[in-house]
């Protein structure tokens, strides 16, 4: 998969140390993924969800750091192609404020 935004991965190790290796995990595997659905990406990340924002779009959030933090990312499944979209601690998560803005 292509990740597009991938400065936000730097960013968000830089801004949150404990999560970075949790980080450069998922992005090794997401990077050499062949996703087709979130079937495939589940099989890699078993805690993957799919929810549904405010905007109509379904995104994918991946548990990260030891249910500490989530990686919020838009995948375009028929371009392989992967949009980070934000990172959240899991008391930001839980807000679900983050739906209305994406």
């Amino acid at each position: 998969m292509r990740v597009v935004k991938l400065s936000r991965i730097r960013e968000y190790a830089s801004r949150y140390p404990e999560a970075a290796g949790a980080l450069a995990a998922w992005l090794k595997i997401a990077k050499k993924a062949t996703w087709r659905n979130i079937i495939d990406t589940r099989r890699m990340f078993p805690t993957a969800d799919a929810v549904d924002v405010a905007s109509g779009r379904t995104v994918t959030v991946f548990n990260m750091g030891g249910n500490k933090f989530r990686l919020i990312v838009a995948i375009k499944y028929e371009w392989s192609m992967l949009y980070v979209l934000e990172f959240l601690t899991h008391a930001e998560y839980s807000r679900n404020r983050w739906k209305e803005t994406l």
